[in-house]
């Protein structure tokens, strides 16, 4: 009998059935005797154009009953080399985004203090800072490969130091993130000033503007990555989906055209696999902009891969 949590098969129960769990996985309530926790962090008070990814966790767990649980192209078998569950959301106060901020920090210092690695479902992409502040606690400066149409270094946005187009520039600013082991991929479209970008570049940060993707594998630019990170250096995943072009992923909030395609994101994602991957987040979907379902759909994939990309996956 396999001694992990499987998800429930569409034999078993239909897929339009059953519990309303990512990839219809157990839930519990903590992360006790588990190796990777899938959590919703449903914050979207932190946004600057669309609302709405408040409803992200709930409805890609919804889009994820169409999940199978291995990889056909990798191999991978996350669900038969983790124990992992969903444990529900996390308790936000959704009036207050800078006590919100301090709710996330707690939760995922627990998290990580028991032993748990997590893959947070946003919300917007604020949720990543407190969860990196609370990482550092344990691991210290980390590697960060960073899938965005957007830098997210911006000083103040209305003249607030946290919203989700700053995180970056205080995580760096803190000492959270190793500049010189923090890739940005997808960065495009239009900006202010050329400081929009060139900071990170100051910072000693790869930036891969989406030009430098466009009709072309990202393998070999995986490849680079993984170099650059190392294989010992704890590394953070950071995807937001508005990083892909809006063909891809209409339901976000900050949508910009010319981004990476699904394929190049699935490829960024399995390139991960052979860093130490100690977390990775998927942010900036925005149900209410999505109309098909297809966004909440491809997040769900790309959670899937991230599963599959932790050390120490099982490949047949």
């Amino acid at each position: 009998m396999n001694q992990y949590n499987q998800p429930l098969g569409g034999n078993e129960m239909p897929r339009f059935a059953g519990p309303a769990t990512m990839f219809r996985l157990p839930a519990q309530a903590g992360v006790e005797g588990l190796d990777i926790a899938i959590v919703g962090v449903p914050l979207d008070i932190g946004t600057s154009n669309r609302s709405g990814s408040r409803f992200g966790p709930r409805q890609v767990r919804a889009e994820s009953v169409l999940m199978r649980p291995y990889g056909m192209a990798t191999g991978a078998a996350p669900f038969d080399s983790f124990q992992i569950a969903d444990i529900g959301d996390v308790a936000l106060n959704t009036f207050n985004l800078a006590e919100s901020m301090g709710v996330i920090q707690k939760f995922f210092e627990k998290t990580t203090l028991r032993g748990a690695k997590t893959v947070p479902v946003g919300g917007d992409h604020t949720i990543t800072l407190p969860i990196l502040r609370a990482l550092a606690k344990n691991h210290g400066p980390m590697a960060l490969v960073h899938v965005d149409a957007h830098a997210d270094i911006n000083d103040t946005m209305f003249g607030e130091r946290i919203a989700h187009g700053t995180i970056f520039r205080r995580a760096l600013e803190e000492g959270l993130v190793s500049g010189d082991k923090m890739t940005q991929i997808g960065l495009r479209a239009t900006g202010y000033s050329a400081e929009d970008f060139d900071w990170s570049r100051k910072q000693g940060v790869r930036v891969v503007q989406a030009e430098e993707c466009w009709y072309k594998s990202l393998v070999p630019l995986m490849t680079e990555v993984r170099a650059r990170v190392g294989a010992d250096t704890p590394t953070y995943l950071s995807f937001d989906i508005d990083g892909l072009d809006p063909s891809a992923a209409p339901g976000t909030g900050t949508p910009e055209p010319g981004g990476l395609t699904s394929t190049q994101g699935i490829e960024i994602i399995r390139g991960m696999y052979g860093t130490n991957l100690i977390g990775a987040d998927l942010v900036e979907v925005a149900p209410p902009y999505d109309t098909s379902g297809n966004t909440s759909l491809l997040a769900a994939n790309l959670i899937f891969e991230m599963l599959c990309s932790f050390p120490g996956c099982k490949r047949r």
